[in-house]
């Protein structure tokens, strides 16, 4: 039998809704329990360099407060690494970073980072964090994952789902595979595969359908369609939908 996908629910723009005012509301560890009373079995939250959405007090209160994992989306910076050594999050997400970009764009460049990102991860794994790596689907950032003794990585989904919204049929196709052959290599050298990026309904039903991933994280999507119809209705519609295709393996 298939193993059930865990949901990882990032709650990054509830932050980003709030900080558009100012003050504290709404208030995205508020967002954290009901997302995890709705059935999520983990919370994301990126604490970018320039605070644009998560504040440090929401980090702060996410560890102390969730009772479902903390997935800590963070820079290789030594700024955020002393933080995850100090909160020690059950797992830290290694991300790029640009202060530019709207959100994060691609994965990591593991292969051409190697040697800066090596002690980085070993220090996050003496920490107890499970280090994971935000990557392109291809074979040598998966291979590059191995060797620097990552133990999960996690498939960027961006190129495939906006394929998909602007209904590029052959584009999406192709990434499609790629996500599929990527996630079989990833698995097969041992790695727990993870996908996020992008993903809506039916893209995350269909990505299901890859018996390799065990784990999607979610956010701008579903906190766009809790304007529309509640969050624990659209969290609980994220989980039927990927229930839907993993059933259909």
């Amino acid at each position: 039998m298939t193993s059930r996908l865990r949901l990882g629910i990032n709650i990054d723009h509830v932050a980003t809704l709030r900080n558009a005012r100012g003050g504290a509301l709404p208030d995205p560890v508020r967002a954290a329990h009901l997302a995890i009373a709705a059935g999520a079995d983990g919370i994301t939250a990126h604490l970018r360099e320039d605070r644009r959405h998560i504040r440090d007090a929401d980090v702060e209160r996410l560890a102390t407060e969730l009772t479902k994992p903390l997935n800590f989306e963070m820079a290789t910076t030594d700024e955020m690494l002393a933080l995850a050594e100090r909160l020690k999050p059950h797992a830290a997400c290694l991300v790029p970073e640009k202060r530019e970009e709207r959100t994060t764009e691609g994965g990591l460049d593991v292969v051409g980072q190697q040697a800066m990102l090596a002690p980085r991860i070993e220090r996050l794994k003496a920490a107890g964090c499970r280090v994971s790596l935000f990557i392109e689907p291809d074979r040598a950032p998966i291979a590059m994952a191995v060797k620097l003794g990552a133990p999960v990585v996690e498939l960027h989904t961006g190129s495939w789902c906006h394929a998909v919204v602007a209904g590029e049929t052959d584009k999406a196709a192709s990434e499609f595979q790629r996500l599929a052959e990527g996630a079989a290599y990833a698995a097969s050298l041992g790695l727990e595969v993870h996908a996020g990026h992008g993903l809506d309904y039916e893209t995350a039903r269909q990505l299901a359908r890859v018996s390799d991933f065990v784990e999607f994280n979610i956010g701008h999507f579903l906190m766009g369609e809790a304007i529309f119809v509640g969050l624990d209705t659209a969290i609980r519609r994220m989980r039927l939908a990927m229930d839907d295709g993993r059933a259909a393996i």
